[in-house]
């Protein structure tokens, strides 16, 4: 399995991230436990609980880019660290922004306690984000690389806020093109995925080359993760994405296959300039798609992602092991269920 023997990595990374997440008070145990809850660490009424907390995939892009590289990993944990929060803040503003009631599998964060405190939370986990990766000094990091280390993080994260508004902007537009679609993904998915790698190579290597060689290994591979993802926002089954089967067509989401095929059919066209979407009109658009083919557009697109990312990959001429977890790590993101 593409995830076996990778608990030391994830065991390091959770280990600081609860040392992050730590009450200091009581009376703002709640406020924590909001952050918990969130993290899949307790149950809503704040019990200690086992839940899905996702992959921590990010993460241990940045420790195996690190430890690829030639790197020490143990020294690029806070930065990993640093970055599953990122990650975490903005799936919490996300899911208030488009209005989502369910995330793994659960009620969001908002859904249960407001979308005040949900605003509060997120922008909680951005700060401690940013204390967990000053930790790096307490691992042998010079300053100057630290210093990088928040450039390309503050950098990541405008990028990110910019993606999410060109996909708030684009629920109004009627003319959203395939090109115009790709730029809004690299900026709200694929960045924080070339961040992860970046930054893992610039802490285990000094090369400028290698280091570029791996953000644009992240950036494909985080394209190819969005792809993958709008592919089951439409078709995937709902006991594996945490969605409703086609939801994203309930929701008139302009996800790829949609934009593809949107430029295409008229039919299709027509039926999106309805302010919402019945039960047969759904239908129809879901057989719409299947008349110009989206879903194979968007899986031939995904392949073209992975291959562009393993020949990035190939090219750094570095063989070991995890390198090749790195490799197996990207093919499966395109055979993913969830």
């Amino acid at each position: 399995m593409v995830f076996e023997n990778l608990e030391g990595y994830l065991d390091a990374v959770e280990s600081l991230m609860r040392e992050s997440v730590a009450v200091f008070e009581e009376s703002l145990a709640p406020y924590y436990g909001m952050i918990s809850y969130h993290l899949g660490w307790v149950s809503q009424d704040f019990s200690p609980t086992e839940q899905d907390a996702g992959k921590r995939l990010r993460p241990l892009l940045c420790l195996l880019s690190c430890e690829a590289c030639g790197g020490d990993w143990h020294e690029a944990v806070p930065a990993a660290a640093a970055i599953e929060l990122i990650h975490n803040f903005s799936l919490i503003h996300d899911d208030i922004e488009d209005n989502s009631p369910m995330r793994r599998h659960r009620p969001t964060v908002w859904s249960l306690w407001g979308q005040a405190q949900a605003i509060n939370v997120g922008d909680g986990l951005f700060a401690i984000s940013r204390l967990a990766l000053q930790r790096l000094t307490q691992h042998g990091v010079s300053p100057v690389e630290i210093l990088r280390a928040f450039r390309i993080v503050d950098r990541t994260c405008l990028l990110l806020t910019e993606g999410q508004y060109l996909d708030l902007a684009f629920e109004e537009e009627h003319s959203v093109t395939v090109e115009l679609y790709m730029e809004m993904i690299g900026r709200k998915t694929a960045a924080l995925m070339s961040c992860a790698t970046e930054l893992g190579a610039v802490l285990g290597s000094e090369n400028e080359g290698l280091i570029e060689r791996y953000k644009s290994f992240g950036y494909q591979l985080g394209l190819l993760f969005q792809i993958v993802d709008d592919i089951l926002g439409i078709w995937g089954a709902g006991d594996s994405t945490g969605k409703g089967v086609g939801e994203d067509i309930v929701n008139k989401k302009k996800s790829l296959p949609v934009v593809y095929a949107l430029e295409r059919s008229e039919p299709l066209r027509q039926l999106y300039r309805n302010e919402t979407l019945d039960e047969a009109q759904q239908q129809a658009a879901m057989e719409l798609l299947d008349t110009v083919s989206a879903r194979d557009y968007c899986r031939r697109m995904a392949t073209e992602k992975l291959e562009l990312a393993v020949e990035t990959l190939e090219g750094a001429h570095i063989q070991n092991e995890a390198q090749g977890r790195l490799q197996r790590i990207a093919r499966f993101l395109l055979e993913r269920q969830r």
